[in-house]
């Protein structure tokens, strides 16, 4: 018996040295976080305004901690104009509704044979749904019924997107989402997870924004299905409220361009959601991580707008919203396409996709700096030559 006492008497004070050390652990990175200071690019004033929101959130009707109601009153608190709901397997979301003045837009994440895929915009009732369908046929009923597919965290250890067929007949792809940022730094938690913990205590947009950690394979998989067919970029929030509603919609958002989708919306909720799902589907549509600043202003000129095409030899001109520093922002580009010497042109190389992004230099885990995604917008496919050209 003595032998047990002090065996649990040893295993107590191991348990509550790792409490106090993790704590220790989180206080040392909370100190720096405290300092961290948004956004990093101001904004520039005159630049009409984007209607904004929150893609890929779930309520208290699957498995977030939230209801509809909470949702939007973090929503409004984060300066949202509209969340489109993606309840798991909830074939029969309710009508688009304005709640607390944010518009509620239904969709759906349907759990496939594949993975989960994002159906937003149906224009008739889903027809022939069930969990764990065949993924398939999953694409197929959303498209049947009007509706944009999107896969969900398609490249993530956690329900990854296994079947080529579908993915390539998919419209779109969560190319950044806060779900795999935080399974990625449940992997690694003395270098992520344990730095955002400690930050999100003291700074809870810093905290969210620790977690902002990119990986090649999704940019990569996302090129190559951009190859066979256009693609839609999507930066998915996966909110299900830990982190809080209202510090994952203040640190991105997908906005809408004013030319498709003016502000204010519209007072009716089903001429606003057609907006807005349309502005989604058109390819249009960008996604910015905010909290570094706002993308208002920003344009990638020399693009056919509606297409999303160009063609080879075209030069196109990326225009930095805000009052970019030379030092913290950058240019990236993936595909046919090479950056020119003043860091803003990019020329086009080859038929095929170029993905153009953003950058920012942002605060980092400690006292540094680490570069993050900033200005996501959709690929642009890159046509062969002209005629005569």
């Amino acid at each position: 018996m003595r032998r047990l006492r002090k065996g649990a008497g040893k295993a107590v004070q191991a348990l509550a040295g790792l409490i106090l050390l993790v704590l220790g652990l989180c206080g040392f990175f909370a100190l720096p976080a405290s300092y961290a200071t948004y956004p990093v690019v101001p904004p520039k004033e005159g630049a009409p305004r984007w209607v904004r929101g929150a893609f890929h959130v779930h309520t208290t009707r699957s498995d977030g901690r939230g209801s509809p109601l909470a949702v939007a009153r973090a929503a409004k608190a984060a300066g949202l104009d509209f969340v489109l709901l993606t309840d798991h397997n909830d074939f029969t979301p309710p009508a688009p509704t304005w709640v607390d003045g944010v518009l509620l837009v239904p969709g759906v994440e349907i759990s496939t044979s594949a993975g989960h895929l994002i159906a937003f915009g149906m224009e008739r009732p889903l027809e022939g749904m069930q969990r764990w369908m065949p993924a398939g046929d999953a694409v197929h009923a959303v498209h049947a019924a009007g509706g944009t597919t999107v896969l969900a965290h398609p490249v993530q250890r956690h329900n990854p997107w296994t079947d080529s067929e579908s993915a390539s007949q998919a419209k779109g792809f969560e190319l950044y989402s806060a779900d795999t940022f935080f399974r990625h730094a449940m992997r690694n938690p003395m270098s992520r997870l344990l730095p955002a913990v400690g930050a999100y205590l003291a700074n809870p947009m810093h905290g969210v924004m620790v977690l902002v950690a990119p990986e090649p394979e999704p940019g990569e998989r996302f090129m190559e299905l951009a190859r066979e067919q256009p693609q839609l970029a999507f930066c998915a929030h996966d909110a299900h409220g830990l982190p809080s509603y209202e510090s994952v919609f203040r640190s991105l958002a997908m906005y809408l361009p004013p030319a498709q989708v003016p502000a204010p919306l519209p007072s009716d909720a089903k001429a606003a959601a057609a907006l807005v799902t349309g502005a989604l589907r058109g390819g249009g549509a960008l996604c910015s991580f905010r909290a570094l600043g706002e993308p208002e202003g920003f344009a990638l000129e020399g693009v056919d707008p509606e297409r999303r095409e160009a063609r080879v030899g075209d030069v196109l001109s990326v225009r930095l919203p805000g009052i970019p520093d030379v030092d913290t922002v950058r240019v990236e580009v993936w595909g046919e396409g090479r950056l020119g010497q003043d860091g803003t042109s990019v020329e086009l190389t080859g038929p095929g996709v170029v993905r153009v992004e953003v950058w920012v230099k942002g605060p980092g885990r400690f006292f540094g700096s680490e570069w993050r995604p900033w200005i996501v917008p959709s690929p642009v496919r890159v046509l062969p030559r002209g005629p005569g050209i």
